[in-house]
Parts: structure tokens; C-alpha cells; sequence
């Protein structure tokens, strides 16, 4: 696992798609997490402060304390940080556009929930995926002000423009269409930043994370490196 930031309080990595943060009741099996692969990598004990799915890949930040995991707890809290995402969606989204859409979270209670996004790239390739003789689909920058479970890919689908590989939120018929055409099953989104002010240092810090595995492979496969680069 890349190491992307790491001072002797913080320690950031680039998690991959498909573990857990920390072990879980989602899935009593799982035996790979995040936090005692980089506890055995670095001999020391960390402690999460903030999450990503399992399904999600990028930077993850960890502390190296309880104290200083409570003071990034409070920044998390008052929203005082950044994060940024990359990801892939079905169709073409508009250059630049805001879902500001309530969603219930695990107690049945309706929160706030804002997401911003800005289209990078568009790609229409020569392949039916349905209906169409042709797919279309596009790269998008994500912004999230708030910070509810599973935020952006509840927005994504709220807009019919669902991500890649998304389950359950995502469309059924594209997911059975990567798997069948470019034997991809993993959801296409990355935490490409994160940017906040380091609670002990007193400093501006941002971690930015490259995109590598799936995502890199259908970011060339679906030809958005020629679109951008």
C-alpha cells in the first residue's frame, strides 16, 4: 500500500478498491483491513479519521494518536477540510453542476447533503452497451460539502448518471456490460484529495493520491488519456 504523507502524528495511504477501512458487521469474513496493514507497515498503532468504502480507492488518513485523531474528528465535524474524487459515469454530465439533495441515513433521519461536481472529460465509444449503437460516459471531478454515507454515489444516481461498477446504487445493465466487455466489476470512484490544516503543525497540508488498478486501466481503456492528456 502507497504511502502518500506521513509525519509523526498523520500518516496518509492510497487505499486500494475492495478492503475495509477497519473490521466491520458488514462482512464478518473479511480478514484484510486498512488499518492493520498499515499498523504492521509502519509498528505502530493508528486510528481512522474519516472513511472510505470499501468499494472507494485513494487517500485514506489515519493518525497516529487518539489525541490527534480527536482534533482531525473536530475538523471533520466542522467541515473544515477538503475532498476531492475522480470519477466515471454513465452518460455526458454537464460541464459543471451542484446536486443539493437530502438523504436518509441509517436511522431514518433526513440529513443535508450537497455535492458538487465538474466534468473533465467526455468519452462516446463505438460499442452498444443497451439501447444505442454507441456509450457514452464521462470523467467528473467531485466535490462534497457534506459528508453523508455513500453521498456521492446516491447523488450520481439521483441524476441518472451512475457510476461504473456501482452496487447497489449504480445501473445494472452497465455493470453486466464492463463485466462482460472489459471483465471489470469494481466501482470506477477514487479519492483523488485531500487538503486540511494540520491540527499540530499549524501548516496548510494537501495529500493528493494517484489513480492506479481498474480505474487507471478503464480511464485507457475508454480512451479519456487521449481525450486529456
Amino acid at each position: 500500500m502507497q504511502i502518500l504523507f506521513e509525519d509523526e502524528h498523520l500518516i496518509a495511504v492510497n487505499k486500494p478498491n475492495g478492503i475495509f477501512v477497519h473490521r466491520t458487521s458488514l462482512d464478518p469474513l473479511a480478514d484484510t483491513f486498512v488499518v492493520q496493514m498499515v499498523r504492521d507497515m509502519i509498528g505502530q498503532w493508528v486510528y481512522p479519521v474519516h472513511r472510505l468504502d470499501r468499494k472507494t480507492s485513494g487517500a485514506l488518513l489515519l493518525a497516529k494518536s487518539k489525541n490527534v485523531q480527536a482534533k482531525m474528528n473536530e475538523i471533520f465535524r466542522d467541515r473544515d477540510i477538503k475532498k476531492y474524487y475522480l470519477a466515471i459515469v454513465r452518460g455526458f454530465t454537464e460541464d459543471k453542476f451542484v446536486v443539493d439533495y437530502p438523504l436518509m441515513n441509517e436511522n431514518d433521519k433526513i440529513q443535508e447533503a450537497i455535492s458538487t461536481f465538474t466534468t473533465i472529460s467526455k468519452i462516446e465509444i463505438p460499442i452498444s452497451s443497451g439501447t444505442f449503437p454507441t456509450s457514452r460516459y464521462s470523467l467528473i471531478h467531485v466535490s462534497p460539502e457534506t459528508g453523508r454515507r455513500h453521498q456521492i454515489r446516491r447523488h450520481l444516481a439521483h441524476i441518472l448518471h451512475p457510476i461504473i461498477g456501482d452496487r447497489p446504487h449504480g445501473c445494472n445493465k452497465q455493470n453486466k456490460f464492463f463485466l462482460s466487455h472489459f471483465n471489470m466489476n469494481t466501482m470506477l470512484l477514487h479519492a483523488s484529495e485531500i487538503s486540511f490544516f494540520h491540527p499540530v503543525l499549524q501548516a496548510e497540508t494537501a495529500i493528493k493520491a494517484p489513480f492506479g488498478g481498474e480505474f487507471e486501466r478503464m480511464y485507457h481503456e475508454l480512451g479519456f488519456n487521449s481525450m486529456v492528456d
